[in-house]
């Protein structure tokens, strides 16, 4: 007989396997096996909030099975993921395998090497009830949240709305952000610029203006600015002071999961659901040539900073063979991580530091690639010697005005050979300073004046909403790709560009939010509730205490918005069209149903009118001159086709475009990827051009 090991996925199952070898059977889950079913609260709220699990429709013929094999081995591994999601899914698998929880039959690989998997099968511990508790404490709680507040949204404003406590907040900073935007007040300043030449040299440098020696001045209109040139003219410079220095830059930290979501979304423009299923691919394991399945990084749901001591020597030993001993630290450096993380796992790390990306590139998909170097890039540099700055700070007096200027020039690039950390705005960049000494007289090349006004706060983009959903301490590592991807799919916010705007959806919810139910949109309740779920985990609190004290407050504030609202219907103005019902001559109002969006009359029941929801391209049908629509899949993917289906069966998956082929008169699509093109729908044709990119 064998011993049989049981993870959640195929690709993780076939890496493990090729380590355990001959008397180990490896089989996936498929994820989770049981929870709590869709169609209904499954939540008995009088006896303790107990969940009413089910097996997860379509995975019964897969319980079967793995019920059989438990049955014939010696042994049953539960080896799901090292957080609170898979001690979990091991608790419903031991439930649904009979196994008990007092048999240490749980093993966790923080990496999927040899290694790895030899320390976790050599380490098997009973199921750790605190991790599940505090899983299902966050699973009921969303459930009575979203099974209780979804009706009442969608009673109140639009159909299929969902409310969640996480994703409620989200879309409130969101909105209050665009609040902040629309309520700024931009106010005039005045900066003066210099174009310095330093005496006995041709090399340019610039200064800007200051003040005087009593502080710095600000400049609030035209006038002032072109008062202080007045003054200025024919006024000589000379530099009073020089400031040199030396400046260390250390590296950034190795990545945790929501610096890693940042870092994706500016550097390489993934959005944290793409990053996220990258980051798991390379861990569960790839097939590398010359080496078969390997897990190339550590688990990659993390707020923990801690490397291990192999992992340091690792990438010294690689650092002094590529760079030479003097691109390595005094000491090795180790990471403090943040007051409230978790400490279960590592940072995450390349899994072998010697591996670089270059030697696997031939074996990985594009963003695997580009995940696996950027992963392996910022653990590599975190563990090399500072950047070091030589920095010159020089003031200029001229007359009763001082200039000033600064600049640095890098004596030793360190860590920065290799890689440095992007940021949300970008800063303009100093440049080197020519040789300045005190006393030096300065010829001005030119002095210009320019207009500013200062600017509102950004919206939020992916990376910086990340970073302040983790700076409030709300949601966790593992929540933050599912709540952007929920509150875009639901149509709350819009991408712009980078950037997240709130829908008029979005802001007329989150305002109902904040006037019925203050405390599930309140930044700080959402953060406190975080941090008691931590204390469930910790053994400190009982789950069901925590889920008393929140629903009492919670059904109360229902109820009475309930009552108070009763026959209250929120019309949006972004659901009204420009189609006039034929019927009664009203504007005609976009509807979503329970087979997606409709187009209805407002005067219903007096008037029913309904339509199909069609949304025109603007193109011509090049087969009959029909109208090329919007056409979606049953899986939801976007293609397009004729209007006169079936009588015509046009389709193409890519998007048709206004332009006509200027050979053939037809209708050219646009091919979409790195080089975008047009080309004519006609195969014999052959036209085709490079699509001109649009400015950001």
């Amino acid at each position: 007989m064998s011993d049989l090991v049981i993870v959640e996925s195929p690709a993780k199952a076939k890496t493990i396997k090729k380590y355990l070898g001959s008397g180990y059977e490896v089989i996936a889950s498929m994820g989770h096996v049981r929870d709590l079913p869709e169609n209904r609260l499954s939540v008995d709220i009088k006896h303790d909030f107990k969940p009413k699990y089910e097996v997860i429709k379509g995975k019964e013929k897969l319980v079967e099975e793995l019920t059989k094999m438990a049955g014939k081995s010696d042994h049953v591994y539960l080896a799901t993921d090292p957080d609170r999601e898979g001690e979990a899914i091991s608790w419903h698998l031991a439930y649904l395998l009979n196994l008990s929880l007092e048999d240490k039959n749980r093993v966790t690989f923080n990496e999927i090497t040899k290694t790895g998997v030899s320390n976790g099968m050599n380490q098997p511990r009973e199921i750790d009830l605190d991790l599940v508790n505090a899983q299902q404490a966050r699973r009921i709680l969303d459930r009575l949240v979203g099974y209780k507040l979804s009706p009442f949204l969608s009673q109140k404003i639009r159909r299929g709305l969902s409310a969640g406590r996480v994703q409620s907040v989200a879309v409130r900073m969101i909105v209050d952000r665009e609040a902040e935007i629309q309520a700024f007040k931009p106010e005039e300043y005045w900066t003066i610029d210099a174009k310095c030449i330093p005496q006995g040299s041709r090399k340019q440098f610039p200064a800007s203006f200051y003040g005087d020696e009593n502080g710095k001045i600000k400049i609030t209109t035209e006038d002032q600015a072109n008062g202080i040139l007045e003054e200025l003219k024919d006024k000589e410079f000379i530099i009073t002071k020089v400031k040199k220095g030396t400046r260390r830059k250390s590296p950034a930290p190795p990545f945790i999961t929501s610096t890693l979501q940042q870092e994706a979304s500016r550097k390489l423009g993934f959005q944290a659901r793409r990053t996220m299923k990258a980051a798991q691919e390379l861990y569960e394991g790839i097939e590398i040539k010359g080496m078969g399945a390997v897990g190339l990084i550590t688990y990659m749901r993390t707020d923990s900073l801690r490397i291990s001591e192999d992992a340091i020597k690792d990438a010294g030993d690689y650092i002094r063979e590529r760079w030479g001993e003097k691109y390595l630290p005094d000491k090795p450096r180790h990471f403090k991580s943040r007051a409230n993380a978790q400490d279960g796992h590592e940072a995450i790390r390349p899994s072998m530091p010697s591996l670089s990306p270059a030697d696997v590139k031939d074996s990985l998909s594009n963003d695997q690639y580009k995940l696996y170097k950027l992963i392996w890039e910022r653990f590599i540099a975190c563990q090399m010697a500072n950047c070091i700055q030589s920095t010159m700070q020089a003031d200029i007096t001229a007359g009763r005005y001082i200039f000033k200027a600064s600049g640095y020039t890098v004596t030793f690039d360190g860590y920065t050979v290799l890689y440095e950390e992007s940021k949300d705005e970008a800063k303009e960049s100093e440049g080197a300073l020519p040789p300045l000494e005190k006393d030096m007289k300065v010829r001005i090349k030119e002095l210009l004046p320019n207009q500013h006004f200062t600017q509102p706060p950004p919206r939020f983009t992916e990376a910086s909403l990340i970073k302040a959903l983790e700076e409030y301490g709300i949601g966790r590592p593992s929540t933050y790709a599912a709540t952007i991807t929920t509150i875009t799919s639901r149509e709350y916010v819009v991408r712009e560009g980078k950037t997240l705007k709130p829908t008029e959806l979005g802001e007329v919810s989150t305002q109902l939010m904040k006037e019925r139910f203050p405390k599930i949109v309140n930044l700080k309740f959402t953060a406190q509730m975080e941090k008691e779920l931590d204390t469930v985990e910790e053994g400190k609190t009982q789950w069901v205490d925590i889920l008393h004290e929140f629903y009492g407050d919670f059904d109360k504030t229902l109820k009475k918005a309930k009552e108070e609202m009763q026959g209250v219907k929120i019309q949006l103005k972004e659901d009204e069209t420009d189609i006039i019902c034929e019927k009664c001559g009203r504007k005609m109002v976009i509807k979503t149903g329970r087979y997606g969006k409709f187009i209805a009359c407002p005067g219903y029941p007096e008037c029913k009118n309904i339509k199909k929801l069609i949304q025109d391209t603007g193109a011509e049908c090049p087969k009959c001159g029909g109208k090329i629509i919007v056409k979606k899949t049953k899986k939801g993917r976007i293609f397009y086709g004729c209007d006169h289906y079936p009588d015509c069966d046009f389709v193409s998956w890519d998007e048709p475009s206004m332009e006509k082929c200027p050979r053939c008169g037809k209708t050219l699509l646009k091919k979409k990827g790195k080089n975008p093109k047009l080309y004519c729908v006609t195969p014999d044709c052959g036209y085709e051009k490079v699509e001109e990119k649009k400015d950001e």
